[in-house]
């Protein structure tokens, strides 16, 4: 850690001052009534008055250079919209892709606008077309450093192809567009062009890619006047029809039939409030649409990060987020709101007598909810989320009667955001609280929080034309409950209070509330070709965060040393390279040395367009406070371990990807793994894309958890030796009839198997010498009996304890067959065709036709819908 701190204190006297590139200035035109047709031909008188501009310059690859190809547009403007003609000139039309794809998934040759409406130089709002008519739209925010391209305003485009290239006309209202009242408009500006079968990049306004800024670098536009904001409204009703198919069970009363049918309605919209703040409303939201989550068998003591997908949740997500950490790691994941909390699985599954059945919820039904987002011109940004999810009932029967019990109280969640920018945008300070209150009324639900509260505060500020940075912020959380939710917080896997070497916490099981704290220091230089950076955070024992954000672990003191070197430019047979090197070291609070580490891994193109990429990563010996689950901490060897990968050319029909990654630790023969991916992408026609993508992961390693049991006075952990095997595959097939009529397939077979063997116990969990720290059980100990693993201890002929026998299969397909159509702008048709497989058995073997055979015998659940919304507004 001192040599790390040396050199980034030498590196930090490496001050490369960028020099600004001199500031473009675009005048728009007004025109009086137009009537434009938007049809791509841009033949119209206006505009061949408007001010067209070129002298287009590459940002990418050849930072500085001329391009192949020149660009021309000009823009107009009315009482209620902005009007954007683009000419992409081309030398060889022939050679323009014109890849259709579905909405935001652009591909081929693309061109479009960024304003900069606020003037921030932080907040750009994009429209980006594609060669073949596709739109693409997002939000940067953070000076560039976020994209939020779920955000799908209201807008009109077409694109023709002609001899001398191709040409697009856009009309944006200015409902879509975020501006203050003013005789006249300042925006940021700055117009792109990007061809792809160069893979270059050109740009109006010459930016610097050593920069690290990006909307700062924008040029502007004047001449915009006598405009006023226009405030959005959009109410979009919906209706959608299910049915559900599945396997009869006779004896079971809920699936007897082999059918469910539902009709139902909803309404989503969003409004104005002025201007700069929209208020999005969705009452009774259907997420039928939305992809299922992929597969996978967790035996981690860590919760799996999942992606957000429903639309109300991710649109404008970036103001509402409050990350722990800077950067991309693993931990960058971690924040104050989770948006996956809000309708989520409830939390309780009622216990069964015999011959009882029940059907739970798949899901926590949201009654409603509103999200408040806007910023000003002066810098003030504010996001606001409220949302009330149901009370939801397990409904069980058995052979006489039938009953219901609650498995998720009602609950409300509220998440806000304010941040303040100045000093143009160098220098902004935020906060955030959010609070989660639940109405619980049941005694067996009393394991849940009654409230929960977090907030924070951070701060980021940039000088030296933002070349240097540094980020900062503290956090915090209350939680309270009875005595029994407390308990078990304290007891969770992230924190384990009753761990027996914890000597600096105190577990309490009187508690009725738990409070925690954190925090997070960065400096660095991101300009330039050489960047570095310094990370210090915290995160206390009783740092709660998991009713609305996410947190792997806590009671943690983590340091990062970063240094990264960038070549932009191309040279010799490199397009670009990408070079990284880490150091970090994380803590308990108790001062106990977790994990030591680092890290070097790189990205190089070629300038024949294939990839390659790769990472190397070595440790010392590890310590876990949670492996034992509630046992004293466990010391394992440190491990390295190297991941590396090639791509081919993506503009070719034809393309693959692969990757490969393994695995070792320092003490031989304690753990290994490896894993193999493939990625096939090919595209027959430009508007068909088919992609394959087969993986196999193995991993064999001397402690895996099983369970623990009472002996006596005493704990047993045991744990054994596990072989697991994964085979996954994706398939997606994306057929794009038109810019608004798409067909998306998606599906995944899945199988995981986990083999345990040499089964023993902990008895000294730190010792010095790996054998020393576990007991294995001789074979007259154990004896397998019906699944069940009895143990005689002591050796005196009898059974002490049993535990289940751990060995699983796990086989599971799912699939989801998607047809859009958005016969209007806003208003959209979806029909939907899922499908889910699952089988599960208690043998760890692996046989690739046994189990593939196995896993298509298994009887499907299929779920088909009809949803049609339609768009009423301005």
């Amino acid at each position: 850690m001192k040599i790390a701190i040396v050199v980034l204190f030498i590196l930090a006297g490496i001050i490369v001052s960028a020099q600004e590139t001199e500031k473009k200035s675009y005048t728009s035109k007004q025109v009086g009534e137009l009537h434009l047709t938007i049809d791509g031909y841009l033949n119209e008188p206006e505009w061949q008055l408007a001010n067209w501009e070129n002298q287009f310059i590459q940002y990418e690859p050849s930072e500085g250079k001329p391009p192949h190809q020149q660009t021309e547009f000009a823009i107009l403007y009315d009482a209620n919209n902005v009007y954007v003609g683009i000419k992409a000139l081309d030398k060889n039309p022939d050679s323009i892709s014109m890849r259709l794809t579905r909405r935001d998934e652009t591909d081929g040759d693309l061109a479009g606008v960024i304003f900069d409406t606020y003037h921030d130089k932080r907040t750009g709002f994009a429209f980006i077309v594609s060669a073949a008519g596709v739109k693409s739209d997002f939000i940067q925010s953070n000076d560039g450093e976020n994209e939020d391209n779920t955000w799908d305003p209201i807008w009109w485009v077409k694109t023709t192809k002609n001899g001398e290239g191709w040409k697009a006309e856009m009309r944006i209202p200015l409902t879509q567009l975020r501006f203050e009242e003013g005789n006249e408009q300042t925006w940021g500006l700055q117009v792109v062009r990007f061809i792809f079968r160069k893979e270059e990049l050109s740009v109006w306004q010459p930016m610097k890619r050593d920069f690290s800024g990006f909307v700062s670098q924008f040029g502007t536009m004047n001449g915009i006047a006598g405009i006023t904001p226009k405030n959005t409204f959009d109410v979009m009703p919906y209706v959608v029809a299910r049915t559900e198919r599945f396997e009869k069970e006779p004896e079971n009363p809920f699936r007897k039939n082999g059918k469910r049918n539902g009709l139902d309605a909803g309404l989503d919209a969003k409004l104005g409030l002025t201007n700069s703040v929209t208020l999005d409303l969705t009452i009774n939201p259907d997420f039928g649409q939305v992809e299922a989550d992929p597969s996978e068998v967790n035996l981690s003591t860590y919760e799996t990060f999942f992606e957000e997908k429903r639309p109300f949740f991710i649109e404008g997500k970036n103001i509402l987020s409050y990350r722990l950490n800077w950067g991309d790691g693993d931990q960058s994941v971690e924040g104050l709101f989770y948006s996956r909390r809000i309708g989520r699985r409830p939390h309780y599954e009622p216990e069964l007598d015999d011959e009882e059945y029940t059907e739970i919820p798949e899901f926590t039904r949201i009654l409603g909810a509103a999200k408040i987002t806007g910023k000003t011109k002066n810098g003030w940004s504010v996001g606001v989320l409220e949302s009330v999810t149901a009370k939801e009932n397990a409904e069980i029967k058995g052979i006489d009667e039938s009953r219901i019990q609650t498995v998720e109280p009602l609950a409300n969640f509220l998440v806000s955001r304010i941040q303040k920018d100045f000093n143009e945008g160098n220098t902004y300070i935020g906060g955030m609280f959010t609070a989660v209150n639940r109405n619980i009324d049941d005694s067996h639900l009393e394991f849940l929080h009654k409230s929960a509260y977090t907030g924070g505060i951070d701060f980021v500020h940039k000088w030296n034309n933002k070349n240097w940075m540094i980020d900062a912020g503290w956090f915090f959380s209350q939680v309270n409950g009875t005595e029994e939710a407390i308990t078990e917080t304290q007891k969770s896997h992230i924190r384990n209070f009753q761990r027996p070497d914890a000597d600096y916490i105190k577990f309490d099981t009187t508690r009725t509330s738990l409070n925690g704290h954190g925090g997070k220091f960065t400096i660095g230089k991101l300009g330039g070709n050489l960047k570095f950076a310094a990370l210090f955070s915290w995160k206390s024992p009783g740092l709660e965060l998991n009713d609305i954000g996410y947190a792997q672990q806590v009671d943690q003191f983590l340091q990062v040393v970063w240094v990264g070197y960038r070549i932009y430019k191309p040279f010799s047979i490199f397009r670009e390279v990408n070079l990284n090197i880490n150091q970090h070291t994380l803590y308990d609070f108790g001062g106990n040395l977790l994990s030591p580490g680092g890290n070097i891994n790189g990205f190089l193109q070629f300038k024949n367009y294939w990839g390659a990429f790769f990472s190397a990563n070595g440790s010392g010996n590890q310590v876990s406070n949670s492996a034992l689950r509630g046992g004293p901490a466990l010391k394992t060897p440190g491990r390295k371990n190297f991941h590396s990968g090639i791509f081919t050319n993506q503009q070719k029909k034809l393309s693959f990807e692969l990757n490969t990654g393994f695995s070792a630790s320092n003490e031989k023969g304690f753990q290994n793994s490896s894993s193999y991916n493939v990625s096939v992408g090919y595209r027959p026609t430009k508007t068909l894309l088919i992609n394959l993508s087969p993986g196999l992961s193995n991993d064999k390693t001397d402690l895996q958890y099983v369970t623990q049991v009472d002996y006596g006075s005493k704990k047993r952990y045991i744990f054994a030796h596990i072989d697991r095997k994964t085979l996954n595959m994706s398939l997606r097939i994306n057929y794009n009839i038109t810019p608004d009529l798409t067909i998306q397939f998606w599906g995944q077979p899945f199988i995981a198997t986990g083999n345990y063997a040499e089964y023993k116990y902990i008895t000294n969990s730190k010792a010095p010498k790996l054998t020393d720290r576990y007991q294995l059980y001789a074979s007259n100990q154990m004896e397998l009996n019906s699944d069940l693993y009895e143990v005689d201890d002591n050796g005196d002929g009898n059974v002490d304890y049993s535990f289940d026998k751990p060995d699983f299969n796990v086989k599971e397909f799912l699939s989801n067959l998607v047809v859009r159509w958005e016969y209007r702008p806003g208003s959209t048709v979806f029909l939907v065709w899922s499908q889910n497989r699952s089988d599960s058995v208690n043998n760890g073997s692996f046989d690739f036709s046994r189990d593939v055979n196995d896993l298509f015998d298994v009887k499907a659940n299929n779920i088909f819908l009809v949803k049609f919304s339609y768009r009423l507004g301005r």
